[in-house]
C-alpha cells in the first residue's frame, strides 16, 4: 500500500455487496481462503477471486500463498480509522451478515474446514 487510504477510496472499494460481506467476514475471522469465502457467500470462485483482487488492489486486504491456496487478511498497514469502521459495521450488522456467517460456521473450525476445501 503506497498511497494513503482516503474515505473516498475505501468507500468506493466497498461499494459492492459482495466486497462488503467479504471484508466483514475477514474482519470477523482474521483470515479466510478463497474456498471459505466461496462457500460463505454462495458465489462462484471466479467472482469471489475477482472481488478479492479489487480489495487487495485498493489496499484493504493482503494475501499469502500456502501451496495452491491463497489466504486473505486485513492489510497489516490498514489505518486505525478503517479498522474502526469495519468493527463498527460488523458489530451493528450481525443479523445482515448472519446467513454468510452461518454457512462459514457450518464448515467447522479451520482444521475441519481445511480438509473440506483447502
Amino acid at each position: 500500500m503506497t498511497d494513503p487510504l482516503t474515505p473516498t477510496t475505501v468507500f468506493k472499494c466497498l461499494a459492492d455487496d459482495n466486497r462488503v460481506r467479504m471484508m466483514l467476514l475477514v474482519a470477523r475471522e482474521g483470515e479466510l481462503c478463497v474456498c471459505e469465502l466461496t462457500c460463505a457467500l454462495n458465489e462462484s470462485q471466479p467472482k469471489v477471486s475477482r472481488h478479492l483482487a479489487q480489495l487487495r488492489n485498493c489496499g484493504l486486504l493482503a494475501d499469502r500463498r500456502q501451496g495452491q491456496w491463497v489466504y486473505y487478511r486485513l492489510h497489516p498497514n490498514l489505518p486505525d480509522w478503517v479498522r474502526g469502521v469495519l468493527t463498527t459495521v460488523l458489530e451493528a450488522n450481525k443479523h445482515w451478515l448472519s446467513p454468510d456467517a452461518k454457512r462459514l460456521d457450518e464448515m467447522g473450525d479451520r482444521p475441519t474446514r481445511a480438509a473440506a476445501c483447502c
